[in-house]
Formats: structure tokens, C-alpha cells, sequence
């Protein structure tokens, strides 16, 4: 069956019997609330908050929705998706989702899941990141300042020594000095090693791979998919600083929680606050911990690759929205959403080779698919416009996710090429965040972020409309309930990639759901309303956890799509 999708509904834009403007709580439901009556594959977005028209704020019994009876002999199944469809991060409220038999009682008291205290390698990116607000903030800038270094710097050599100053704490306020010999120069990458490295590094073999992987495909891979680096100094590379000062971020102690693996630094890219320059920033290999955390070289080569194109586009991003246009940097959500998905390129890169490298695949992916999973075992723990820094590991999930999901929409083709063409549009732009987003897709944030919390359910789901129907309810390169199981098998272990697909909504009859949580900037709580066959038709009501209307700051939204 074809799914036929329904036009979003104001539930107080279809009949006047249905809106409030009232500060009280909620009136009851009525016969009287929009009418949700779908077949198999129909969907709605509904919104819950009185209509801006004057006449119909001032009627009664805002937040209500009526399903249909089901006259037929078969069961009937909806999905609900109540949704914060903000572009504002951050934004939040509780909320209570109510059945007509449910007593209008006060709602069950909800406790907001507590913020997790980052681990020191978290709390890293996220000074990173924040930091790239506050120089632009403290530094206005010009329109292509980078066209003109003050002073233009050869390539260096191999065997070229250099000094660099380096943060020495998670929050950059302490510097060190390092020296560093240039071990590769590519067309683009350079590779410096600190000099004071520990024993039992990398061989000249190990850095001749190392710079094939940046030179030849990451960086080609990212520049594609994002543009040019800005090249302030006109030296024509990236540099890649392997130093002890990365491994000395974390202390021994502190690396059970996590490490830094790499990092950039946007006061790079502001003559005058740091190396004036474009650097990559990466551990070096230290087998028996001497500086912190052990990290053999096999470790080294595998994880400093993925963590480069990631930190890359940060960088690229930062010229681009900054240097270039004279804009703001991009906001870190959507920000983060792009690094993943540029791991997930890299890892792509790969695939089709004459014989697929799963392997390598597989370290580029791995992190994105834990996260994501993360984030499908409980969405609506978690935003997916995370009001500050970098997010749970379940947040970037979810921002690796979205960005996924909105170049599957937007590309003309499931090629690299159309999907490199949406990228570049979100990189190379003033526009930021959610307005970003609308820029690109030339829709309203709050449709495309809905129609990504129904596909994160709906895309693969057996038995379900299969393609070409709900094309907008799709991902087109990822079928998640298959790869999961498929990936966990076929990576070399240990991959980090569960077996199975987490997002299994409660089930429940829809006359008694009783919904009560919180509303989270971008995401949404999953449910499975049941409707017997020959049932009576039912109403839900939808307001904030005290039964009073949402704020419209909110943008909230109840998703409902039509199972079976």
C-alpha cells in the first residue's frame, strides 16, 4: 500500500470548539476536537496550541485530538510521537499525554533524568566548541581576512623542526611549548611529531600510512563534502602535531572515563591567540603509559584518522561560517550532527573499493551506530538540540542521525556527489542551527524534524508500506533494525555495536494512555496506541504536566502515524 501523508492540523485551526487561551488548566475533550481518521501509512502532525487567529483563541478545549471509531473487524494500531519541534536548543517542559478515561487527576510527577557530569575528554570538546561562540563574540570579524596573512609560510620539509604552543589543561588557561619534527609532508597534510615522544612510537612505516589516510582520502573526502580549509598562513598544509600534551589533558586516573584522542582549536584561526594556523592536534603513541593512558600503536592508527575527519569539518566549518563569510560559527548541535557524519563518510570511503575494506568501515562507523543507539533506547531522555556543548554520547547520536536523515532528504541522489552538495550548503553559509536547516531543505524546521522522529521508527519497519511510499519517513543508505545484528556480526570485535534495534515503544489501548515526561529540544517520546476492532472512537489530550497548554516556544507537536 501507497502511504498517502495528510497535512499538518492546528488542532485548534479546524473547529472553533476546540481552543483556549485560558491560563487555567485544559478543559476536558469533546466530541468536538479534530478528527484523526487514517488508513494504513497516513500520518498527521498535529499542533496543540491555539490557533493565532483572535476569533479562535477565545474557544475552549485547546489540546485535543479525536481518533475515529474502528468500525472494521481488524485491530488498529497508531503510532504517537509527542515532540518538542523547536529549532531553540535547549528548550524543554514537562508534559502529560491523557486518554478520554484517564481521571483528570494531577499528572504523575515526572523527575527530569539529570544532566551526566561529562567525562574530561567531553568536557574538552565542549570548551572547544563554546570557545569558537566567544572568539567570534570577542573578535569581530572581516570578510576574508585569510586572503591576506601577515606572513605567508612555505610547506615545511620533512625533517623541519617547528615550535607550537598547546593547551596544557581541559579548559586551554595553562599553554606549553612543544618542539616538533616534521616526519611527513604531503600535497596537504603535514605530519609533526613531538620531540620529547615516548619510546615505542611510530615506525617511518606507521607515519608513511598515516599520511596516505590524510592526504589522499580524508581530507579529499572532507573538502568535498564541506570546502577548503582557510589556509591563513598560505603554507598550503594541514599541519598534524602528534604531541605528549594530548595525552597529558587526561591524568592516568581520569582515563576509565574517557581521553582525548585529537582535537582543533578555533584560537588557531585568530592571528595573534594561537599557532596562526591551521593544526590538527593528536595523541602520540605511548604503549606503556608513561604520560597518561596507555595507547599502543595500533591504537594510534587506528583512532587518530577518525578522530581527524572529524575535527576537520569543525575546522572547515569555523573558516567557512567565520573566516569567510564574516558569520557566526555554526551552533554546536548541528555542528557535531556534521563531524559524525563526516566519520561516517570517511568510513565509507572503503566500501567500493574492488574488494569493501568492512574492517576499516567499521572503526569510521562504529562510534556513530553506539551513540545512535544510545539515543533509540530512550529519545526522550535526550535532546537532540542540546542547549550546551557537545551533548551525551546519546545526543550525538541523535545529531549524527538527524544530519543523516536531512542529506538522505534533501540529495538529489543517493550519490556522494548530490549528498556533498547538501553539506556544502550547511557549512558554507551564514545561517546557523535550525534556520540553517530551512535554509537547505526550504521547509519549516518543526515538518522536517517531525518527519524524522516518525522515520526513526517507521523507515524499516517489517511489514510496514515499503518504498516508494513515505519517501519523507525514510533513511535511504541505513536500514538500522538489519544493520545492527548484521554490523555486530561482521566487525571485528570488540566493535562496540549492539546486536539489535533498541526503539520498542510501550504498547497500550488508546482510550487509557497516560503519558507523563519531559519534552526535550528536538525529540520525542514513542508509543503504540491500540484501537479494538469494532472499538469506540477515543480523544487524547495533550498539555504540559500540570494540564495546563504547552508553550508555544515549545513548538510541540503529537506525531501520528497509522501502523496498521
Amino acid at each position: 500500500m501507497v502511504g498517502r501523508m495528510l497535512s499538518r492540523i492546528g488542532l485548534c485551526s479546524l473547529l472553533a470548539a476546540g481552543c483556549s487561551e485560558s491560563s487555567g488548566p485544559l478543559a476536558p475533550c469533546t466530541a468536538a476536537a479534530p478528527l484523526v481518521d487514517l488508513t494504513a501509512g497516513e500520518y498527521q502532525s498535529a499542533d496543540p496550541r491555539p490557533s493565532g487567529d483572535f476569533v479562535l483563541r477565545a474557544v475552549r478545549g485547546a489540546g485535543c485530538v479525536a481518533f475515529a471509531a474502528n468500525p472494521s473487524g481488524s485491530d488498529i494500531e497508531y503510532l504517537l510521537v509527542p515532540q518538542a519541534a523547536t529549532g531553540t536548543p535547549g528548550s524543554k517542559s514537562s508534559f502529560w499525554l491523557r486518554g478520554a478515561t484517564v481521571a483528570a487527576l494531577a499528572a504523575p510527577a515526572v523527575s527530569a533524568a539529570p544532566s551526566p557530569q561529562l567525562a574530561p575528554a567531553a568536557r574538552f570538546h565542549e570548551f572547544l566548541r563554546e570557545s569558537e561562540q566567544q572568539l567570534y563574540l570577542n573578535n569581530p570579524p572581516t570578510i576574508h581576512p585569510f586572503t591576506a596573512p601577515r606572513v605567508a609560510l612555505a610547506p615545511p620539509a620533512v625533517g623541519d623542526v617547528g615550535t607550537f604552543s598547546v593547551c596544557s589543561n581541559l579548559d586551554c588557561t595553562s599553554k606549553t611549548t612543544v618542539t616538533a619534527t616534521a616526519k611527513q609532508v604531503g600535497v596537504h597534510i603535514a605530519i609533526f611529531e613531538d620531540n620529547n615522544k615516548p619510546s615505542g612510537g611510530l615506525s617511518d612505516a606507521d607515519f608513511l600510512s598515516l599520511r596516505y589516510k590524510f592526504d589522499t582520502l580524508l581530507y579529499v573526502r572532507d573538502t568535498l563534502a564541506f570546502g577548503r580549509e582557510s589556509d591563513i598562513d598560505q603554507n598550503g598544509v594541514v599541519i598534524v602535531l602528534m604531541t605528549n600534551a594530548v595525552n597529558q589533558l587526561v591524568s592516568a586516573s581520569e582515563c576509565s572515563a574517557g581521553f582525548v584522542a585529537g582535537y582543533f582549536y578555533g584560537a588557531d584561526l585568530i592571528f595573534g591567540q594561537g599557532n596562526n594556523g591551521e593544526v590538527f592536534y593528536s595523541l602520540v603513541a605511548d604503549p606503556l603509559g608513561t604520560l597518561s593512558c596507555p595507547h599502543s600503536v595500533a591504537q594510534v592508527n587506528t583512532l587518530v584518522p577518525v578522530t581527524f575527519i572529524h575535527e576537520f569539518q569543525h575546522m572547515i566549518s569555523f573558516g567557512q561560517h567565520y573566516l569567510r563569510r564574516a558569520g557566526a560559527p555554526e551552533v554546536l548541535w548541528l555542528n557535531e550532527g556534521l563531524s559524525h557524519y563526516a566519520e561516517e563518510m570517511g568510513g565509507r570511503k572503503y566500501l567500493p573499493l574492488p574488494v569493501p575494506d568492512t574492517a576499516t568501515f567499521c572503526e569510521y562507523v562504529g562510534g556513530d551506530l553506539h551513540n545512535a543507539y544510545q539515543y533509540f533506547s530512550a529519545p526522550q531522555n535526550h535532546f537532540l538540540l542540546a542547549t550546551e556543548g557537545i551533548g551525551t554520547l546519546a545526543e550525538r547520536g541523535a545529531m549524527w542521525l538527524f544530519v543523516r536523515y536531512l542529506v538522505d532528504q534533501t540529495a538529489a541522489s543517493t550519490s556522494l556527489a548530490d549528498a556533498d552538495a547538501v553539506t556544502r550548503r550547511l557549512d558554507q553559509t551564514t545561517f546557523t542551527g535550525a534556520a540553517n536547516v530551512e535554509h537547505v531543505t526550504a521547509r519549516p524546521f518543526a515538518e522536517t524534524v517531525a518527519h524524522w522522529a516518525l522515520a526513526n521508527y517507521v523507515s524499516d519497519l517489517p511489514g510496514f508500506p515499503p518504498p516508494p511510499a513515505l519517501p519523507e519517513l525514510r533513511y535511504k543508505l541505513w536500514t538500522f533494525r538489519a544493520d545492527y545484528p548484521t554490523l555486530s556480526a561482521r566487525c571485528p570485535a570488540p566493535n562496540g555495536i549492539p546486536g539489535s534495534f533498541p526503539l520498542a515503544p510501550a504498547t497500550g489501548l488508546g482510550d487509557a494512555v497516560s503519558l507523563s515526561d519531559t519534552l526535550r529540544a528536538g525529540s520525542g517520546l514513542y508509543y503504540l496506541a491500540q484501537q479494538s476492532a469494532g472499538a469506540a472512537g477515543f480523544t487524547l489530550l495533550f498539555s504540559d504536566g500540570r494540564g495546563f497548554a504547552l508553550p508555544d516556544a515549545l513548538v510541540p507537536r503529537l506525531n501520528v502515524i497509522r501502523i496498521k
